[in-house]
Protein backbone atom coordinates (compact mmCIF):
# COMPACT_ATOMS: atom_id res chain seq x y z
CA UNK A 1 0.00 0.00 0.00
CA UNK A 2 1.46 3.14 -0.81
CA UNK A 3 0.45 6.72 1.60
CA UNK A 4 -1.23 9.26 -0.36
CA UNK A 5 -2.12 12.59 0.82
CA UNK A 6 -5.16 13.37 -0.56
CA UNK A 7 -7.88 15.91 0.62
CA UNK A 8 -9.56 16.01 3.55
CA UNK A 9 -12.62 14.49 3.88
CA UNK A 10 -14.54 18.05 4.56
CA UNK A 11 -13.26 18.72 0.52
CA UNK A 12 -14.95 15.49 -0.61
CA UNK A 13 -17.64 16.22 -3.44
CA UNK A 14 -19.16 13.03 -2.28
CA UNK A 15 -19.63 13.39 0.74
CA UNK A 16 -23.11 14.39 1.34
CA UNK A 17 -23.55 10.99 -0.50
CA UNK A 18 -21.93 9.04 1.93
CA UNK A 19 -23.76 7.64 5.38
CA UNK A 20 -20.84 7.56 7.30
CA UNK A 21 -18.80 10.41 5.62
CA UNK A 22 -21.59 13.21 6.40
CA UNK A 23 -20.90 14.34 9.68
CA UNK A 24 -20.48 17.78 11.41
CA UNK A 25 -17.80 19.85 10.75
CA UNK A 26 -15.76 18.95 14.33
CA UNK A 27 -16.38 15.21 14.47
CA UNK A 28 -15.29 14.86 10.90
CA UNK A 29 -12.19 16.82 11.43
CA UNK A 30 -11.63 14.70 14.38
CA UNK A 31 -12.05 11.73 11.93
CA UNK A 32 -10.00 12.96 9.44
CA UNK A 33 -7.16 13.99 11.73
CA UNK A 34 -7.12 10.27 13.40
CA UNK A 35 -7.05 8.37 9.34
CA UNK A 36 -4.51 7.95 7.24
CA UNK A 37 -5.12 7.16 3.75
CA UNK A 38 -3.52 5.36 1.24
CA UNK A 39 -3.74 4.46 -2.33
CA UNK A 40 -4.58 0.73 -2.96
CA UNK A 41 -3.53 -1.78 -6.39
CA UNK A 42 -5.72 -4.00 -7.96
CA UNK A 43 -5.63 -7.26 -5.79
CA UNK A 44 -4.61 -6.06 -2.40
CA UNK A 45 -6.12 -7.76 0.09
CA UNK A 46 -6.97 -5.46 2.86
CA UNK A 47 -8.26 -7.78 5.88
CA UNK A 48 -8.59 -11.53 6.16
CA UNK A 49 -10.83 -13.51 7.71
CA UNK A 50 -9.93 -14.41 11.08
CA UNK A 51 -7.93 -11.88 11.43
CA UNK A 52 -7.06 -10.01 15.02
CA UNK A 53 -9.43 -6.59 13.77
CA UNK A 54 -7.15 -3.71 13.91
CA UNK A 55 -9.36 -1.25 12.15
CA UNK A 56 -11.61 0.22 9.88
CA UNK A 57 -11.59 0.58 6.30
CA UNK A 58 -13.31 3.22 4.66
CA UNK A 59 -13.15 2.96 0.69
CA UNK A 60 -13.03 6.15 -0.81
CA UNK A 61 -12.67 5.51 -4.31
CA UNK A 62 -12.65 2.10 -6.26
CA UNK A 63 -14.46 -1.30 -4.81
CA UNK A 64 -13.74 -3.84 -2.52
CA UNK A 65 -14.69 -7.85 -3.06
CA UNK A 66 -16.18 -8.93 -0.04
CA UNK A 67 -15.92 -12.93 0.79
CA UNK A 68 -16.27 -15.59 3.12
CA UNK A 69 -14.46 -18.92 3.48
CA UNK A 70 -16.59 -22.51 3.41
CA UNK A 71 -15.37 -25.11 6.21
CA UNK A 72 -13.72 -26.41 2.34
CA UNK A 73 -11.84 -24.05 1.71
CA UNK A 74 -14.24 -22.38 -0.60
CA UNK A 75 -14.50 -18.73 -1.58
CA UNK A 76 -17.92 -17.19 -1.86
CA UNK A 77 -19.11 -13.64 -2.88
CA UNK A 78 -20.81 -11.45 -0.08
CA UNK A 79 -20.92 -8.75 -2.76
CA UNK A 80 -18.73 -5.61 -3.29
CA UNK A 81 -18.36 -2.51 -1.43
CA UNK A 82 -17.92 0.97 -3.39
CA UNK A 83 -16.93 4.33 -2.63
CA UNK A 84 -18.22 5.57 0.86
CA UNK A 85 -18.60 2.05 2.86
CA UNK A 86 -16.88 1.77 6.21
CA UNK A 87 -15.32 -2.00 6.72
CA UNK A 88 -14.54 -3.81 9.49
CA UNK A 89 -16.78 -1.86 11.49
CA UNK A 90 -18.28 -4.85 13.61
CA UNK A 91 -15.53 -6.86 14.16
CA UNK A 92 -13.33 -3.94 15.38
CA UNK A 93 -16.43 -2.60 17.68
CA UNK A 94 -16.67 -6.29 19.46
CA UNK A 95 -12.88 -6.82 19.44
CA UNK A 96 -13.98 -10.05 17.33
CA UNK A 97 -11.34 -11.02 14.25
CA UNK A 98 -13.01 -10.14 11.11
CA UNK A 99 -15.88 -12.02 9.92
CA UNK A 100 -15.24 -11.86 6.23
CA UNK A 101 -12.16 -10.77 3.98
CA UNK A 102 -11.58 -7.40 1.84
CA UNK A 103 -10.01 -7.33 -1.35
CA UNK A 104 -9.25 -4.88 -3.88
CA UNK A 105 -10.29 -5.40 -7.34
CA UNK A 106 -8.92 -1.99 -8.58
CA UNK A 107 -6.91 0.62 -7.64
CA UNK A 108 -8.72 2.27 -4.53
CA UNK A 109 -8.49 5.14 -2.42
CA UNK A 110 -8.92 3.75 1.10
CA UNK A 111 -8.75 5.86 4.59
CA UNK A 112 -7.48 2.94 7.49
CA UNK A 113 -8.32 4.38 11.35
CA UNK A 114 -7.07 2.71 13.75
CA UNK A 115 -9.25 0.82 16.60
CA UNK A 116 -8.26 2.78 19.59
CA UNK A 117 -8.47 6.05 17.45
CA UNK A 118 -11.97 5.59 16.15
CA UNK A 119 -13.20 4.23 19.64
CA UNK A 120 -11.53 7.71 20.74
CA UNK A 121 -13.57 9.97 18.12
CA UNK A 122 -16.56 7.94 19.05
CA UNK A 123 -17.05 8.62 22.44
CA UNK A 124 -15.98 12.64 21.87
CA UNK A 125 -18.62 12.80 19.02
CA UNK A 126 -22.36 11.69 19.62
CA UNK A 127 -22.90 11.89 15.88
CA UNK A 128 -20.38 10.06 14.69
CA UNK A 129 -21.60 7.28 17.24
CA UNK A 130 -25.06 7.28 16.38
CA UNK A 131 -23.93 7.11 12.68
CA UNK A 132 -21.90 4.27 13.40
CA UNK A 133 -25.51 2.57 14.86
CA UNK A 134 -27.23 3.56 11.72
CA UNK A 135 -24.33 1.64 9.68
CA UNK A 136 -24.44 -1.39 11.56
CA UNK A 137 -28.27 -1.37 11.69
CA UNK A 138 -28.15 -0.85 8.19
CA UNK A 139 -25.98 -4.14 8.06
CA UNK A 140 -28.12 -6.11 9.94
CA UNK A 141 -31.38 -5.48 8.11
CA UNK A 142 -28.90 -6.29 4.34
CA UNK A 143 -28.32 -9.70 6.32
CA UNK A 144 -31.73 -10.16 7.21
CA UNK A 145 -33.10 -9.62 3.76
CA UNK A 146 -30.29 -11.69 2.55
CA UNK A 147 -31.74 -14.52 4.94
CA UNK A 148 -35.06 -14.10 3.72
CA UNK A 149 -34.39 -14.00 -0.01
CA UNK A 150 -32.51 -17.29 0.32
CA UNK A 151 -34.34 -19.09 2.79
CA UNK A 152 -38.43 -18.09 1.34
CA UNK A 153 -36.70 -17.08 -2.27
CA UNK A 154 -38.91 -13.55 -1.72
CA UNK A 155 -37.00 -9.96 -0.91
CA UNK A 156 -38.86 -7.18 0.91
CA UNK A 157 -39.12 -3.44 -0.70
CA UNK A 158 -36.49 -1.23 -0.06
CA UNK A 159 -36.64 0.48 3.27
CA UNK A 160 -36.76 3.91 3.89
CA UNK A 161 -33.78 5.44 5.55
CA UNK A 162 -35.21 8.04 7.89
Amino acid sequence: MEHANYQSCRECALRTERLFCDLPADALEAFDSVKKTVAVPRDTVLFREGQVARGVFVVCQGRVRLTVCSDDGKRLLLRVAGAGEVLGLSAVLSGAPYEITGQAIESCQIAMVRRKDLVTVLREHREACLQVVNLLSEDLHVAYDRVRSVGLGRVRKARVAI
